[in-house]
C-alpha cells in the first residue's frame, strides 16, 4: 500500500491499547497466543532460512525481529548492530519499532527495553501489532476493512454451509466447522465436508489444521485441544490463524470479485428483460380491451322499446363504474412502468427500450383517445334515444286513444248515411230527417279537428322513425279514407233531403233546437273527457304549473256548462210537455239527433268524476317535479363544490411539480400525502355518482343549478389521479437518478432552480433556446460558431432523442449527471470475464458454472456465441461479443 491513513490506523488500534492488561491474565489465552504468534512468525522467517523457538527470548537482540519485518514488508531496514551488549540490542529493537511506527502504527506502552528484557506481555503485544498492520489491516471486503472486512469475508464464504454461523473470532470457531468450511469452499477436493459432525470438534479442528499445513502451506498455529478446552478461545490467535487462510485464498477472491461484477450486470439485464416482457403483455392486454370495447360503443342501432334502451344505459353505467376505472389505472401504471424501465436502462448504460410495433405509449394514448371520443358520443346518443322513445310512446298512446274515439264515433255512420228512409217519410219526418242531417253535418265538422290531429300524430311518428309505423299508417289511412267517404255520403244525402224539403213544410222546432244545442254540448263533453284522460309528460315545475293553471281554468267553466246542460234538458222536457198536452203521436225518438238526455247526464257525470282524478294526477306529478327539483339542487350544490376543487388541485399539482421545495424525499413524502388527501376525497365523488344515478333514474335531462355535468367531474377526477401519479413517478425517477449518479441535494436543487428559471411558461419543459441558455448559465461553453452548434446538436440528440423539440427535467438531470457517472461498461465486463477465464480470449461452460450462480451461468451459456479464434478449443464461448451486446453495441 503506497499510502496509509495514520488517523484511521490509530482509531482502529485504540481498542488494542490495553491488550496485555486483560487478555493475558488468562494463562490459556497466553498459551494460545504464544503458539499462534510463533507459528505465524516462523511461516515468514522460513523464507529467510531461519525460525524462532521461544518468542520472548529469540527477539531480544532485535536481529530476527528486523529480519521478520523485512520479509513481511519487502523493504530493507537500517543496518543492524552486531554487538552483544545491551545497548546494541536496544538499538536494533528501536530500529524495528521505528519502522513499525513509520507505517502509521501507534505503539502504546511498548518500549525497546521491555522487549530486550524478555517481557512476554510486551513481546506478544508487539507481534500482534505487526500482525494487525501487515496481515489484517489491508483486508477489504465490500467497503469494510481490517477486522470487520475479515469477519465479513468469513461470513460470505461459510454462508452456504449448515451448522456454521460465524459471528466473532472466538466461540464461533470452537467446533472447527468454520475452518473446514473455508477450506472446502475454495478447495472442495481436500475435505469431505458431508462427513463432518458438529459434536466432534477435535476431529474437525485437527482435520482443518492438518489439511491447511499439508496442502495450503499454512503452519499449524494452534492445538485443537487448546481451542476446545477454552471457554472462549483467544480472539487474536483466531484472527491471526484465519488471516492466513484469507491470504492463502486471495487469488480466489479476485475471481469472486469478477464473478460479482458479472452477476450484477446480468441481474440488471435480466430484470430489464422481465420489465420489457411485463410492459409488452400489459400493453397488449390493454390494446385488446380497447379493440373489443370500441365496436360496442360505436354500435348506434336503436332499440324499439324504452326498457331495452334503459338496459343499454345501465350497461353503459356499469362500464363507466366497474370496467373502465381499472383500465384507467392499468394505463397509468403502464406509463409509469415504461418511464421507470427507461430510467433504469439509462442508469445501467443500456440502450433505450423500444416496444414492439403498435405498442408504444403513444400508440396506447392514441387508441385510448379513440375510445374516449367514441364513448363521449355514446351516452349522449343513449339519452337522446330514450327521449325519442319516450316521445314516441306518448304519441303512439295518444294516436291510439284518438283513433279509438274516432272509430267509435264513426261506427255505423256510413250505414246511416246510406239509408233512404226519406222516400216513404211524411212531411214532418222529412223535415226531421233534414234537421237531423244538419245536426250530423255539424257533428261531422266538429270531428274534423280530431281527424287532422290523428293524421298529424301519425306523420310525427313516421318522422321519428317509430318501429310500428306500418300499422299506424294503415290505421290512419283507413280513418282518412273513411272520413273522405263520410264526407261524400253526407254531401249526397244532403242533396237528396234538400230535393225533398220542398215537399215538407213542418218540423218540430223544439227537437231541432235540442239537437242543435245538444250536439255541440255533447262534443264539448267528449272533448273534455278526452282532455281529462289525456296523458301528459312534463320535465319542470313550470310545465306542471301550466297544466294545473289550465285545469283550474277548465273547472271554472263547469258552472256555465251545467247551466247549458239544464237548458238542453229543459228543451227536451218542453217537448214531452207538448206531447202530453196536445197528445201528439210521436213515432220514435227525436228525429234530429241520437243524443238522449240520459246520454248527456251520463257523460256529464263522467266528466265530474274525471275532474278529481285529474286533480290527483296533477298533484302527484307536481310532487314528483318538486322531488326532481330537489335532486337537481342537491346534485348542483355538490358539483359546484367538487368541480372547482378538482380544478384547484390540478393547479396546485402544477405549481408543486414546478417549484419542488426541499429534498426529493421531502417532495415525494409531500406528494404522497397530497395524493392521500386526494384519494380521501373519493367518497364525495362516489356520493355525487349516487346522486347522478338518482337523477338519471328520474329521467332528469337538464339542470339549471350547475354548469358541471357528471362527465366533467369524472374526466377531471381521472385527470387529477393520473397527474398526481405521474408527478410522484417523476420524483421517484429523480431519486433513482440522484442515487445512481451520486448527485448531491445541493446539485439537484441547483439543477431545479436553473431549470425553473428558464422555464418561462411554467410548462415543465424547456425549448431548445431555453435549454441552451440554461447550459450556458451552468458553465457550459457553447458558442455560436459551427463547432458550438455541432456540440449543442449532439447534446440535444441525447436529451431529446425523439426530436419533440422540448427537454424534460428528467432528461436534463440525466444529461447533467451522465458525463461524470461511474457506471459499468462493456470493457469492464470483458475484463471481468477475462479474469474468470484465466486470461484466455474465450471461456468454457465449466468455468461459467463454477464461478457464477446457476441461473446466471445458464443465462450466459444460452446467449454466448461459440468462440472462433485461432486458439479456440471445443466448447469455447465468445465472452467479448456477449459483453458488447449487453450494452447495445452489437446484437445479443
Amino acid at each position: 500500500m503506497d499510502h496509509y491513513d495514520s488517523q484511521q490506523t490509530n482509531d482502529y488500534m485504540q481498542p488494542e491499547e490495553d491488550w496485555d492488561r486483560d487478555l493475558l491474565l488468562d494463562p490459556a489465552w497466553e498459551k494460545q497466543q504464544r503458539k499462534t504468534f510463533t507459528a505465524w512468525c516462523n511461516s515468514h522467517l522460513r523464507k529467510a532460512g531461519t525460525q524462532i523457538e521461544n518468542i520472548e527470548e529469540d527477539f531480544r537482540d532485535g536481529l530476527k525481529l528486523m529480519l521478520l519485518l523485512e520479509v513481511i514488508s519487502g523493504e530493507r531496514l537500517a543496518k543492524p548492530e552486531r554487538g552483544k551488549m545491551r545497548v546494541h540490542k536496544i538499538s536494533n529493537v528501536n530500529k524495528a519499532l521505528d519502522f513499525i511506527a513509520s507505517k502509521g502504527v501507534k505503539l502504546v506502552s511498548i518500549g525497546a527495553e521491555e522487549i530486550v528484557d524478555g517481557n512476554v506481555k510486551m513481546t506478544l503485544g508487539m507481534i500482534w501489532t505487526i500482525i494487525l498492520r501487515f496481515a489484517i489491516q489491508d483486508i477489504s471486503v465490500e467497503e469494510t476493512s481490517a477486522k470487520e472486512g475479515l469477519l465479513l469475508w468469513c461470513q460470505r464464504k461459510t454462508a452456504p454451509y449448515k451448522n456454521v454461523n460465524i459471528q466473532n473470532f472466538h466461540i464461533s470457531w470452537k467446533d472447527g466447522l468454520g475452518f473446514c468450511a473455508l477450506i472446502h469452499r475454495h478447495r472442495p477436493e481436500l475435505i469431505d465436508y458431508g462427513k463432518l459432525r458438529k459434536d466432534d470438534p477435535l476431529t474437525n479442528l485437527n482435520t482443518a489444521f492438518d489439511v491447511a499445513e499439508k496442502y495450503l502451506d499454512i503452519p499449524k498455529m494452534l492445538d485443537a485441544e487448546d481451542i476446545v478446552g477454552t471457554a472462549r478461545p483467544d480472539e487474536k490467535a483466531i484472527m491471526t490463524y484465519v488471516s492466513s487462510f484469507y491470504h492463502a485464498f486471495s487469488g480466489a477472491q479476485k475471481a469472486e470479485t469478477a464473478a460479482n461484477r458479472i452477476c450484477k450486470v446480468l441481474a440488471v439485464n435480466q430484470e430489464n428483460e422481465q420489465l420489457m416482457e411485463d410492459y409488452e403483455k400489459l400493453a397488449s392486454d390493454l390494446l385488446e380491451w380497447i379493440r373489443r370495447t370500441i365496436p360496442w360503443l360505436e354500435n348506434r342501432v336503436p332499440e324499439n322499446t324504452m326498457h331495452a334502451m334503459q338496459q343499454k344505459l345501465e350497461d353503459f353505467r356499469d362500464y363507466r363504474r366497474l370496467h373502465k376505472p381499472p383500465k384507467v389505472q392499468e394505463k397509468c401504471q403502464l406509463e409509469i412502468n415504461f418511464n421507470t424501465l427507461q430510467t433504469k436502462l439509462r442508469l445501467s448504460n443500456r440502450p433505450a427500450f423500444m416496444p414492439s410495433e403498435g405498442r408504444m405509449v403513444s400508440d396506447i394514448n392514441s387508441a385510448w383517445g379513440c375510445l374516449e371520443q367514441v364513448e363521449k358520443g355514446y351516452e349522449e346518443w343513449l339519452l337522446n334515444e330514450i327521449r325519442r322513445l319516450e316521445r314516441l310512446d306518448h304519441l303512439a298512446e295518444k294516436f291510439r286513444q284518438k283513433a279509438a274515439i274516432h272509430e267509435a264515433w264513426t261506427d255505423g255512420k256510413e250505414a246511416m248515411l246510406r239509408q233512404k228512409d226519406y222516400e216513404t217519410a211524411t212531411l214532418s219526418e222529412i223535415k226531421a230527417l233534414l234537421k237531423k242531417h244538419e245536426a250530423f253535418e255539424s257533428d261531422l265538422a266538429a270531428h274534423q279537428d280530431r281527424v287532422e290531429q290523428i293524421a298529424a300524430i301519425a306523420q310525427e311518428l313516421n318522422e321519428l322513425d317509430y318501429y310500428d309505423s306500418p300499422s299506424v299508417n294503415a290505421r290512419c289511412q283507413k280513418i282518412c279514407d273513411q272520413w273522405d267517404n263520410l264526407g261524400a255520403l253526407t254531401q249526397k244525402r244532403r242533396e237528396a233531403l234538400e230535393r225533398t224539403e220542398k215537399l215538407l213544410e213542418t218540423i218540430d222546432q223544439l227537437y231541432l233546437e235540442y239537437a242543435k244545442r245538444a250536439a255541440p254540448f255533447n262534443n264539448w263533453m267528449e272533448g273534455a273527457m278526452e282532455d281529462l284522460q289525456d296523458t301528459f309528460i312534463v320535465h319542470t315545475i313550470e310545465e306542471i304549473q301550466g297544466l294545473t293553471t289550465a285545469h283550474e281554468q277548465f273547472k271554472a267553466t263547469l258552472p256555465d256548462a251545467d247551466k247549458e246542460r239544464l237548458a238542453i234538458l229543459g228543451i227536451h222536457n218542453e217537448v214531452s210537455k207538448i206531447v202530453q198536452t196536445y197528445h201528439v203521436n210521436m213515432a220514435g225518438t227525436n228525429p234530429y239527433t241520437t243524443i238522449t238526455p240520459q246520454e248527456i247526464n251520463g257523460k256529464w257525470d263522467h266528466v265530474r268524476q274525471l275532474v278529481p282524478r285529474r286533480d290527483q294526477a296533477l298533484t302527484e306529478e307536481h310532487a314528483r317535479q318538486q322531488h326532481n327539483e330537489r335532486l337537481r339542487k342537491q346534485f348542483g350544490a355538490q358539483a359546484n363544490v367538487i368541480g372547482p376543487w378538482i380544478q384547484t388541485k390540478m393547479e396546485e399539482i402544477g405549481r408543486i411539480s414546478i417549484e419542488m421545495h426541499g429534498t426529493l424525499e421531502d417532495q415525494l413524502s409531500h406528494l404522497r400525502q397530497y395524493e392521500k388527501s386526494i384519494v380521501n376525497y373519493k367518497p364525495k365523488i362516489d356520493q355525487l355518482e349516487g346522486d347522478y344515478q338518482l337523477i338519471q333514474e328520474a329521467l332528469i335531462f337538464d339542470n339549471k343549478h350547475t354548469n358541471y355535468t357528471m362527465e366533467h367531474i369524472r374526466v377531471g377526477w381521472e385527470q387529477l389521479l393520473t397527474t398526481i401519479a405521474r408527478t410522484i413517478n417523476e420524483v421517484e425517477n429523480q431519486i433513482l437518478t440522484r442515487d445512481a449518479k451520486g448527485i448531491s441535494q445541493e446539485q439537484m436543487s441547483e439543477f431545479r432552480a436553473s431549470f425553473n428559471h428558464f422555464d418561462r411558461d411554467h410548462s415543465g419543459t424547456l425549448g431548445p433556446e431555453e435549454f441552451k441558455a440554461c447550459l450556458i448559465s451552468l458553465g457550459y461553453d457553447i458558442g455560436n460558431d459551427p463547432q458550438g452548434e455541432a456540440e449543442f446538436a449532439r447534446i440535444m440528440s441525447i436529451v431529446d432523442p425523439n426530436r419533440l423539440g422540448v427537454v424534460t427535467f428528467q432528461a436534463f438531470i440525466d444529461f447533467m449527471s451522465r458525463e461524470t457517472a461511474d457506471t459499468d461498461t462493456a470493457d469492464q465486463v470483458m475484463a471481468s470475464f477475462k479474469i474468470l477465464a484465466g486470461d484466455k480470449n474465450y471461456i468454457t461452460v465449466d468455468e461459467l458454472r463454477r464461478e457464477l450462480p446457476p441461473d446466471q451461468a445458464e443465462y450466459c451459456i444460452a446467449r454466448m456465441a461459440p468462440y472462433t479464434g485461432p486458439d479456440a478449443v471445443p466448447g469455447a464461448l465468445d465472452y467479448m461479443s456477449f459483453s458488447t451486446a449487453l450494452y447495445g453495441e452489437s446484437d445479443l
